[in-house]
C-alpha cells in the first residue's frame, strides 16, 4: 500500500495521504511521492484542479515524530543537523511545487491538522474543513521551530501577533477559529466534507484553468513585489489570458447572456 494515492476524475486530481494508522504523519516515502506526483499533475493537461486530503479520520498530524526520535538516539549532533537540513529541503520542494502549480489546490481537512499538516494546508490555495476538525502548529511541543513554509504563510494569513501566539504556545484551535483568523476558507458540517469538497473542486475544474494559474502567480508575487512591478505583471498576465480561447469564450458568453463553457485554455 502506497503512502500516497492519486486518482484523476473529471479534471480533478485527488491526492490522498495514506497512513491512517499514524494520522497520515509525513513519512519519507510520502514526501518523495508528493514531490513526484505534484510534478506529474502540473504537466497533465487533463487536470484542472487538485485536492489534497488524508485517509481515515485525519488530514495530517505533522512529521513522523517516532522516526525523528529514533534518528536523534543514534546520530551525533552534526549528523542530526545534516539529516534534518536534507529532510526540510526535501519538504520544501513540495511547497515550491504547490506554489508553482498553475492549477488551484484545495486542502480538504478533517480531524487533526498538526505541525506540517497546518503548513501543508496553508500552502494550498483554498482550505475547506469539517466543523470538528482541529489545528495546532505544535512545533514548539517537540522542541523545534516551524517548517513547511508556515513561517511565511501564517503571519500573512493572521498577522504577526496572532502568528506568534499560535507558534509560541502551540495551542489547539477549531476549524471555525481557523476560519475567523483567515487561515481557512470554508467550514462544513460533519459528514459533508467529501461532497462539499467535490462541489468546490468541480466548480474550479470547470473554470478557466489558465486564468487561475495566472491569478495564483500574480497574488503570490504580490506578497513580495513593489507596486510598479506588480502592475506590469498584471498587464502581462491579462494580455496573456486575453490571447487564449477561454477569454474569447468568456466575453462571447457574456455578450450572449449565457454561461461560458471554459476548456481550461
Amino acid at each position: 500500500m502506497s503512502d500516497l494515492e492519486l486518482t484523476i476524475d473529471a479534471g480533478i486530481a485527488t491526492l490522498t495521504m495514506n497512513r491512517p494508522e499514524s494520522r497520515n504523519a509525513l513519512s519519507m516515502e510520502m514526501r518523495s511521492s508528493l514531490s513526484s506526483v505534484l510534478h506529474d499533475v502540473e504537466r497533465d493537461d487533463s487536470v484542472r484542479c487538485v485536492v489534497l486530503r488524508g485517509a481515515g479520520d485525519h488530514f495530517m498530524a505533522g512529521g513522523d515524530v517516532k522516526g525523528m526520535a529514533e534518528t536523534v538516539k543514534v546520530k551525533s549532533s552534526e549528523e542530526i543537523r545534516k539529516e534534518f537540513l536534507m529532510r526540510i529541503h526535501d519538504l520544501h520542494t513540495i511547497m515550491y511545487a504547490m506554489r508553482r502549480m498553475p492549477k488551484p489546490i484545495i486542502a480538504s481537512c478533517k480531524g487533526a491538522a498538526a505541525g506540517a499538516g497546518v503548513s501543508m494546508a496553508l500552502a494550498c490555495d483554498l482550505v475547506i474543513a469539517e466543523e470538528d476538525a482541529f489545528f495546532t502548529l505544535a512545533y514548539c511541543k517537540i522542541g523545534t521551530s516551524p517548517d513547511g513554509s508556515s513561517s511565511f504563510h501564517l503571519p500573512r494569513a493572521v498577522g504577526i501577533k496572532k502568528a506568534m501566539e499560535i507558534a509560541l504556545l502551540g495551542d489547539r484551535f477549531s476549524a471555525q477559529e481557523a476560519k475567523d483568523m483567515g487561515m481557512i476558507n470554508y467550514v462544513v458540517a460533519t459528514g459533508d466534507l467529501e461532497s462539499e469538497t467535490l462541489k468546490l473542486a468541480t466548480r474550479l475544474a470547470n473554470g478557466p484553468t489558465h486564468v487561475y494559474g495566472n491569478t495564483k502567480a500574480l497574488f503570490y508575487r504580490s506578497l513580495e513585489s513593489e507596486f510598479e512591478s506588480q502592475l506590469q505583471a498584471e498587464a502581462e498576465a491579462f494580455a496573456d489570458c486575453a490571447s487564449q480561447p477561454d477569454f474569447t469564450e468568456g466575453v462571447t458568453a457574456f455578450v450572449e447572456k449565457r454561461t461560458p463553457n471554459f476548456k481550461g485554455k
